[in-house]
């Protein structure tokens, strides 16, 4: 008898409760298109009025508002579109769409590129008589000053045109990489614990690798990376073009490097990425012993990096539907007080989320919308604690959204990359003070902090590493050294090693990690990750202290959006992200979780 092949659902399969109602965004594809032609219009209107900034204080004002108009439309119709095709990335109908708004980005940043260069033409004291004879002025002056910070690095009108026009040409690398990763590889079939045969994919590797069963993880491991493996000289090809892009950007701009230039964006200082790597490299020994725990544990003669994410614990003590899970992110997100929770009721009832794996979607997880749309959710549903966490740490990108859209103008209705994994990573470690607490029993007590030293492992020293290999291939490239799937797999393995230390094989198919992992196509983001759950442990110990003035700190927050620059944001709730010690006290935590850890298997 042939065995049934467990198989993804196509798109119209999914349970119409399960999916996000993207209607309150656009009542229908028609009402979209309708919008789209009428943005041309607005943006064809918007060009006439170049050269204009400098008539008079009521003139500048209306340009301004027209900028700022005409922006918020064309984010809610792209936030439309790049839903639309991430829900079914096979659906050449929305494949059409998210090209439509890409070639109008590409319209828009054309029709404005003269609005910064001249803006940052008119003298300073025009600027200020313009604030005395139109007060509303002042309600975007920080906004405009964050503009103004980009002087340095803006080029004259005709080359800002130049390069608007070709920023679709920059956008190649990424959108190939989104098509090829997430619609063109097929994986193979593969067996499950039980035996059953699964497709592969990018949503069952993730528990598949989790398995207790060696075999089953280390099967998933290995057809994984088989099919990477097939196609390493094209990744390498897209990601070189994409870095090449980013630093061709950035010496035009006249910065030293795509880093800094990334990093000046969000007024962001150079020395808090190299301050963060410097930690992580002191407190590697931490993650050693870990791994050194791991391989104690699990009783194996070799430890491989398919047994790097299987709890060693054993078999998974908590398991969650989905419709558990909605109650235990509101139970453990309830010390941040009822109306912080009626919102994540809200994003539950009004079909916020798309929740499970479908045929063609786009894998992983966010947070997305725009200032004029809730802040909806993508996520990949498995049946475990893992995406638990992914659930109430997306829930906390769409809370702090929901937050900063609901108390600041349109202008500062926003937050930038660098606050963006604070929010949610705060709720993962609320989440497991939770868990800790609601769960005496020493096995899930076991497994809850294994959970958490694994997310510190993902989160702090992962994406750590992922920051530093970002840095070299940039170097590498700026420095002109030719790059090819063998010298970048290479470096990966080598640095690999690095991190997980002795105790842990570095087997051959880690070095193609690199070829999957989308966050480096979004030019040094990840160090945030690391950064954001440093600031999280702490700002999550203190709003578990009792103290309501630190829940209040944290809405504030929330609340702030770009009204003020990333860490001055952050150093009014008390932590200062300049300097060594929110990064050591976080490693303080993991340190104490390790030994209590180790200590309960002693006993």
């Amino acid at each position: 008898m042939t065995q049934e092949i467990k198989k993804l659902p196509k798109r119209s399969e999914v349970d119409e409760k399960l999916t996000w109602d993207l209607t309150k965004v656009f009542a229908d594809d028609t009402v979209f298109e309708q919008e789209l032609k009428n943005l041309n219009a607005q943006i064809n209107e918007f060009a006439q009025a170049k050269g204009s900034l400098s008539k008079d204080a009521h003139q500048f004002k209306k340009v301004l508002n027209q900028y700022l108009d005409l922006m918020r439309r064309f984010e809610k119709a792209y936030v439309y579109a790049s839903m639309k095709n991430d829900q079914d990335t096979a659906d050449t109908k929305y494949q059409g769409y998210q090209e439509l708004v890409s070639a109008q980005a590409t319209k828009f940043e054309e029709a404005t590129s003269w609005f910064e260069p001249e803006l940052m033409a008119l003298p300073e004291e025009v600027l200020n008589q313009y604030y005395e004879s139109e007060p509303e002025l002042n309600e975007t002056k920080h906004f405009i000053d964050g503009l103004l910070l980009m002087k340095a690095h803006t080029l004259d009108a005709q080359k800002e045109e130049m390069l608007a026009s070709a920023s679709e040409i920059f956008q190649t690398s990424e959108n190939v990489f989104e098509i090829l990763n997430n619609a063109d590889l097929k994986f193979p079939i593969v067996e499950d614990e039980e035996g059953k045969q699964i497709q592969l994919s990018h949503g069952t590797y993730a528990t598949l690798i989790q398995s207790t069963d060696r075999k089953v993880r280390k099967e998933a491991f290995e057809k994984l990376y088989e099919t990477y493996d097939q196609f390493k000289h094209t990744f390498a090809t897209t990601l070189l073009s994409h870095v090449k892009g980013h630093n061709f950007n950035a010496k035009i701009r006249n910065f030293d490097s795509a880093r800094q230039a990334s990093l000046y964006a969000n007024h962001i200082p150079e020395s808090v990425y190299d301050t963060l790597l410097k930690q992580v490299h002191k407190h590697l020994p931490l993650l050693h012993r870990y791994v050194a725990l791991r391989k104690k544990l699990l009783h194996v003669e070799e430890l491989h990096m398919y047994d790097i994410y299987t709890p060693i614990t054993g078999k998974a003590h908590l398991t969650y539907t989905y419709e558990e899970a909605k109650k235990e992110a509101l139970e453990a997100l309830s010390v941040l007080g009822k109306d912080y929770t009626k919102h994540v009721q809200e994003a539950f009832d009004e079909r916020w989320i798309d929740v499970v794996e479908n045929q063609g979607k786009r894998s992983g997880a966010y947070s997305s919308g725009t200032y004029d749309t809730a802040p909806y959710m993508l996520l990949n549903w498995q049946d475990n604690l893992e995406n638990l966490y992914t659930l109430v740490h997306e829930m906390g990108h769409s809370m702090h959204s929901w937050y900063t859209t609901h108390n600041q103008p349109y202008q500062y209705g926003d937050y930038s990359i660098f606050l963006a994994e604070i929010a949610s990573t705060t709720n993962e470690n609320l989440l497991t003070d939770y868990l800790l607490k609601k769960y005496p029993q020493k096995e899930i007590q076991q497994y809850i902090l294994n959970h958490y030293l694994d997310g510190v492992k993902g989160t702090i020293f992962r994406q750590a590493q992922f920051a530093e290999f970002e840095q070299w291939i940039h170097q590498q490239n700026q420095a002109g050294n030719p790059l090819t799937a063998k010298e970048i797999s290479e470096y990966y393995q080598k640095l690999n090693e690095k991190y997980y230390g002795p105790d842990v094989i570095s087997d051959p198919q880690i070095a193609l990690e690199w070829a999957r992992i989308p966050h480096f196509y979004y030019n040094f983001y990840v160090y945030q990750y690391a950064t954001g759950f440093a600031c999280a442990s702490a700002l999550s110990q203190a709003i578990l202290s009792g103290d309501a003035t630190k829940v209040d700190g944290y809405l504030d927050y929330l609340k702030a959006g770009s009204s003020d620059y990333p860490l001055e944001v952050m150093k009014k709730t008390g932590v200062d992200m300049t300097q060594d010690k929110y990064l050591e006290d976080a490693f303080d935590v993991f340190e104490k979780r390790l030994d209590q850890l180790e200590k309960s298997f002693e006993k």
